[in-house]
């Protein structure tokens, strides 16, 4: 058992009384094996060692390329702050909860810090940049207290979660371990500073639903979603990661100006933003609190003008099909009104549409989406992402978000067709022709699948290429 001490103070900590790792957290079946390493923000720099500031240092772990063993066993495992070795060995100089100082190694790696919450907020350690050259992603040390060392000496320490690992009951920052459970790392630091104190930012990163851009009640977050951290008082931006219930926390910053911003994934699914994605000129202090919302797109039971003209769309094929057909403001290719007598005669008209008059071609994706509707493969009042339309082009029921539910779009593409049955490139205005373009492509996008609003959030995927956010201007 390892006896540690805090800030000079003994502690005598014995296993029985101590805080077992909880019954959610798996114990690493071995030791580590392999090396840390101390390194910048980038992670691409092994064993740097001498430090402009504090805030400069990042853990880190394994082999940099992806062809050499690395840390082992994978798993979520323990860091912190302590002097370095003589006569102050193991003095705890991390000043936050232990539960806090928790990172991942996937892959022999370190690929970023593990969500974590301490009296009911996220409290996890700011990631580095993604390193593309290993897959890691390193992990902020701080906050830490200066070291007593007249040369600036610090150690870093990786702790496995073994059976021996815990948190003492008494002091959330100080764990028990096994030396022998444990990496270290020596680093030095040429400008001492003061303990953060400050003020927060925080917010939830929540799943809209509704597409309103309003926190409501019955919303819920979205875990693992990259929130950053930009102003004056940073030397770069700083990324935190949501916790399980999508909540992020910059804490103890010093006055100034800050903004956050997220940082969108790139990996299938689509992501679409229903609030600002940036906030920016954020006066800290005192607290402040901004939140962001998303809805992730996919599949809504849509079926293709393919479908519609094959056998198994004519199988669905009625009377009321062709009755729905005929009472719509359908177009042929010369721009006259098209009302079909029969399946055959649908079917030829969809097969033949084409976009040289646009409004054909816009007939023919309202037609599949009303067949759609009316056989129950897509809800009227499911919500799409259509975009931003073209300038002169207005869509009734579109948000400034560039949503509409399915009815709305279909209204507007059929009232469309009423009053302009004739759109052809530089024969008829354009700008009619463009915002029947803008209402074909979303119709198109729709009975393809592609542009639903999903009712719950997907799954957070992040590519490991993407470009920090953008803060406002």
């Amino acid at each position: 058992m390892k006896t540690i001490t805090k800030y000079g103070r003994p502690l005598a900590v014995a296993m029985t009384v101590a805080l077992i790792i909880g019954a959610a957290d798996v114990a690493l079946a071995a030791a580590p094996s392999g090396a840390i390493f101390t390194t910048d923000i980038t992670g691409t720099q092994v064993n740097v060692n001498i430090y402009n500031a504090k805030t400069d240092v990042y853990l880190n772990g394994g082999p940099q390329n992806q062809n050499s063993a690395g840390l082992s066993p994978d798993g979520v495992y323990y860091f912190q702050v302590t002097e370095p070795s003589g006569a102050n060995n193991g003095v705890l100089l991390s000043t936050d909860p232990a539960v806090c100082r928790q990172l991942r190694v996937t892959g022999g790696v370190v690929v970023g810090a593990e969500p974590a919450t301490y009296n009911g907020l996220p409290c996890a350690h700011p990631n580095g940049y993604y390193n593309s050259a290993n897959g890691s992603t390193s992990v902020q040390l701080m906050p830490f207290n200066d070291t007593s060392n007249n040369g600036g000496e610090y150690k870093a320490w990786l702790i496995a979660k073994t059976a021996n690992t815990s948190i003492d009951p008494n002091d959330p920052a100080v764990l028990v371990f096994n030396n022998d459970d444990t990496k270290t790392d020596n680093f030095k630091v040429k400008v001492s500073l003061p303990p953060p104190v400050g003020s927060n930012i925080s917010g939830v990163k929540f799943y809209d639903a509704n597409v309103n851009g309003i926190l409501d009640s019955n919303e819920l977050g979205i875990p693992f979603w990259k929130i950053a951290l930009f102003g004056d008082q940073l030397s770069d931006t700083t990324t935190v990661s949501t916790n399980e219930a999508g909540a992020y926390l910059f804490r103890n910053l010093v006055a100034g100006i800050y903004g956050v911003c997220e940082i969108m994934p790139s990996a299938s699914p689509r992501w679409i933003p229903t609030t600002a994605t940036s906030f920016a000129d954020i006066n800290v202090p005192p607290d402040a609190v901004k939140d962001f919302g998303n809805v992730c797109l996919g599949t809504g039971g849509g079926l293709t003008l393919g479908f519609w003209s094959n056998k198994n769309g004519q199988a669905l094929f009625n009377a009321d099909d062709l009755l729905l057909m005929t009472n719509l403001n359908l177009r042929n290719a010369d721009g006259s009104v098209f009302d079909p007598k029969s399946y055959t005669v649908f079917r030829n008209w969809l097969l033949k549409a084409t976009a040289t008059n646009m409004a054909y071609m816009l007939s023919a994706q309202l037609s599949a989406m009303e067949l759609n509707v009316l056989n129950g493969k897509v809800k009227a009042d499911a919500i799409v992402f259509a975009g931003k339309p073209p300038e002169s082009c207005t869509v009734t029921g579109l948000s400034n978000t560039g949503f509409i539910s399915i009815n709305n779009l279909m209204s507007a593409a059929d009232g469309s067709l009423l009053s302009n049955g004739k759109t052809v490139a530089g024969v008829d205005d354009p700008d009619v022709r463009n915002c029947q373009e803008f209402m074909k492509n979303a119709l198109d996008e729709a009975n393809n699948n592609r542009n639903f609003v999903q009712p719950t959030a997907c799954g957070v995927n992040y590519s490991g290429t993407e470009p920090s956010c953008t803060p406002a201007p």
